[in-house]
This record gives structure tokens, C-alpha cells and sequence, in this order.
């Protein structure tokens, strides 16, 4: 079965307010709509991995010749630092399914239990045994 990463977008979708200004049963609503969403994926074998990522603030980026101590910056960045919010690793019958799991990840609530519509980019993860392009 082929795997896709789903790979959700750090933009809030319909909110611009972060995350953090959000009352706490928003965000309590956020993270429950992704633990249940997750048992239903690993509970039907779909979910490889689920990871989200920290607030991109704390990213950094790395550069090393492989001889003098790396050089470690907090940028500048790739637009991964502006956009990615985290990523689900999942292994399923069609595309159209790693489609449909990506459009209930962006149905994610939001304030209000209003969906977030965060963008969500799938990509079908490269195998030694085939190349569907």
C-alpha cells in the first residue's frame, strides 16, 4: 500500500489569531479532535506516525562541513519554518483516501468549534519499488 505524507500547514486557515491568544477550551477542542481522529487511523491500521511540531520560534537551522564545529542560527529560513505545523505519516488503499484523511485534519475546530480549514499538502512518499508520477 502506498504511504503519503499529509502535511499540515502552520497557516491558522480561516483564523490569523495564533493559537495561543485562543481560549482554552478551543484549543482543548483542537487537540481532541487530533487524539480522536489519530485512534480512528491507528485503530484501522492507516496511521504510520502523527507528529506535530513545536512553534516554529524554536526552530533552527543547521549548517556543518563535516569538520569545524556546525553553525547553528534561528535563520534564515525555508519556507518549512514559516508553514509546517506538523505531519501524519499514513499508509492507505488510494490516494483518495490520503485525500479524504487530509480534508478532516483541515476540518480541525478552531475558536468557536468553527474548522480551521489549515491547509493540509499531501505527498506520496518515494519508494524503491515504484515512481507514480
Amino acid at each position: 500500500m502506498p504511504k503519503y505524507l499529509l502535511m499540515v500547514n502552520h497557516d491558522g486557515g480561516a483564523f490569523e489569531e495564533p493559537m495561543d491568544r485562543w481560549a482554552p477550551g478551543d484549543v482543548a477542542a483542537h487537540f481532541d479532535y487530533y487524539a480522536a481522529l489519530t485512534e480512528e487511523l491507528v485503530a484501522s491500521g492507516e496511521m504510520v506516525q502523527f507528529t506535530p511540531l513545536a512553534d516554529p520560534r524554536l526552530a533552527r537551522i543547521v549548517r556543518s562541513d563535516g569538520v569545524t564545529a556546525p553553525v547553528v542560527t534561528d535563520g534564515p529560513f525555508p519556507e518549512s519554518k514559516e508553514v509546517l505545523a506538523g505531519f501524519n505519516l499514513v499508509e492507505v488503499e488510494s490516494e483518495a483516501r490520503a485525500l479524504e484523511i487530509a480534508a478532516r485534519i483541515s476540518a480541525v475546530p478552531g475558536p468557536g468549534g468553527v474548522p480551521t480549514q489549515q491547509p493540509v499538502e499531501v505527498r506520496q512518499v518515494m519508494t524503491d519499488a515504484a515512481f507514480d508520477l
